[in-house]
């Protein structure tokens, strides 16, 4: 009897356990969202003490976020830009850099990319909640040695201006981080890549000039129809009085590629998988057999994924390359112009992802392809559409142009900083939180990445340096050769960074 009542106890005791625990995660879910959090939660890892924030101290660093690596080619043009005279200010180049003496923080949040699918699961809040934590830690002294780090180094500097280098970010959360800082009282300048990439898309047009911009984004920028309603509100408020209209185009899978996520990009395999989310001949994205001749892609190393050995057979084919899944998306974008009948000419294209700049010269081929492709009748296609020489438009240059005008203003240039200060950092998933789901390489599964609810406020991700743990060497590569500058800089941080030789040695860039 004293058995029985002693398992009646534990059981007792297991049960009121449970049930404190259900409770205690049932007030998690409900727990003040991520902006009440750091303004207010002092005991949370993500509080901020924004009354003593400051705001006003030239020598801070200025803070670059994007949803991976795409962003570094907005920072590549800060960096690279000199359109003034550096003393005062004026315009006019001098041979020095603009950004010299302003030292830059840079956060890629890879962990949790691609931003613009979120839109399209139907989790737009938890995609805020990203981009305030994006933010957050912009404007905190908190980040990881390396993803097996369990304690938080507490010595990195806030950030003076906050630059969202990532059009999808942009788009859905640049008026939602004004609106943190507003409600933090604090007066942070938030400089996003849509504005600016509409007006220099603007500047390459005349007032009375009839024109097609094409907008090339992820599919959740196009979503939120950031470009399309900027682009009309501006041309409207300019006085442009020429027929101007917007196409616009979802790249989904080029940044994906771009930054190797294997969802959409993995070069080590054969034959067609199963967990592919990009376009394809039968899913909701589809790939046009009608269409083959004038995608003309790559089939060479697995390029391009098929069930058969002959392509023109394909039951299932992927798309394993970035630029097959550009081929694609231009044609698709080429085809929407013609199936309208419009009598106008695709002038311009917004490269509207921070990761497409990477394959400027890719686009262009691929666009010169389209101006001269013939069909069966021997009539060019495409040409009564499209000008020979589309532009391409990186929103990267008129940023740069913005935030130089914003210090200008406040006398917030930095007098005796160095760029060689800047740091870089990279969010990789947290393996030490035991509510995250982790596959074999590290990575969130889709599926858990985009099942995730907002407000359960929680590490999901460890921001840390980059190194070549969490960059491949292909992307190193690519980096070395199209954003050299920001390049050197990355390999001056892990210089500086390292604690030891052997850590430089194993985590160099």
């Amino acid at each position: 009897m004293k058995k029985f009542s002693f398992y009646i106890s534990i059981f007792t005791l297991l049960f009121l356990v449970s049930c404190k625990e259900k409770s205690k995660q049932k007030e998690i879910a409900k727990k003040d969202n991520i902006v009440n959090t750091i303004i207010n939660d002092k005991e949370s890892f993500y509080h901020i003490d924004m009354s003593n924030y400051p705001n006003s101290d030239t020598s801070l660093p200025i803070g670059v976020f994007d949803s991976g690596t795409g962003g570094l080619t907005v920072l590549k043009a800060i960096v690279n830009y000199d359109e003034n005279q550096n003393g005062s200010h004026q315009k006019g180049s001098d041979g020095t850099l603009d950004f010299n003496k302003e030292s830059f923080i840079y956060l890629g949040d890879q962990a949790n990319m691609p931003y613009g699918n979120y839109s399209k699961e139907n989790k737009v809040d938890l995609l805020k909640e990203h981009i305030i934590k994006d933010a957050q830690f912009l404007m905190s002294n908190k980040y990881y040695s390396n993803a097996n780090d369990t304690s938080v180094n507490t010595d990195k500097k806030p950030v003076k201006v906050l630059v969202i280098a990532c059009n999808t970010a942009t788009a859905y959360g640049k008026e939602y981080i004004e609106e943190f800082i507003k409600k933090a009282k604090s007066n942070i300048k938030v400089i996003g890549v849509i504005d600016a990439g509409v007006r220099g898309t603007l500047a390459s047009l005349d007032k009375d000039e009839d024109a097609i911009i094409g907008v090339l984004a992820t599919a959740g920028t196009v979503a939120s129809k950031g470009y399309h309603n900027t682009i009309l509100k501006m041309k409207d408020k300019n006085g442009f009085t020429g027929n101007i209209e917007v196409f616009s185009q979802g790249g989904i899978g080029i940044a994906e590629a771009v930054d190797e996520d294997p969802n959409y990009f993995n070069k080590n395999l054969k034959k067609p998988r199963n967990d592919y989310k990009g376009p394809s001949l039968n899913g909701d994205v589809k790939i046009d057999k009608m269409l083959f001749d004038v995608y003309n892609f790559d089939f060479n190393d697995s390029k391009m994924l098929c069930d058969t050995e002959k392509s023109d057979d394909c039951s299932i084919l992927q798309i394993n390359d970035a630029k097959n899944y550009a081929r694609y998306h231009l044609v698709t974008l080429m085809e929407q112009i013609r199936l309208s009948k419009t009598k106008n000419k695709l002038k311009s294209i917004i490269l509207g992802c921070t990761h497409y700049p990477y394959m400027t010269d890719e686009l262009t081929e691929i666009l010169k392809e389209i101006y001269s492709y013939k069909g069966k009748d021997g009539n060019y296609l495409y040409r009564n559409f499209m000008v020979e020489k589309v532009k391409l438009i990186d929103p990267a240059v008129d940023t740069a142009k913005e935030l130089h005008e914003y210090l200008k203003a406040e006398k917030l240039f930095n007098p005796s900083g160095n760029i060689k200060n800047s740091e870089f950092y990279i969010s990789v998933a947290n393996k030490d939180n035991i509510s995250n789901t982790i596959d074999k390489d590290g990575r969130f599964p889709y599926e858990y990445k985009y099942g995730r609810n907002a407000n359960e406020i929680q590490e999901y991700v460890k921001v840390v340096p980059f190194s070549r743990i969490n960059i491949s060497e292909d992307i190193l590569t690519r980096f070395q050769k199209q954003i050299p500058y920001v390049y050197q800089l990355m390999q001056t941080f892990n210089q500086k960074n390292a604690k030891t030789k052997e850590f430089a040695e194993e985590n160099k860039i």
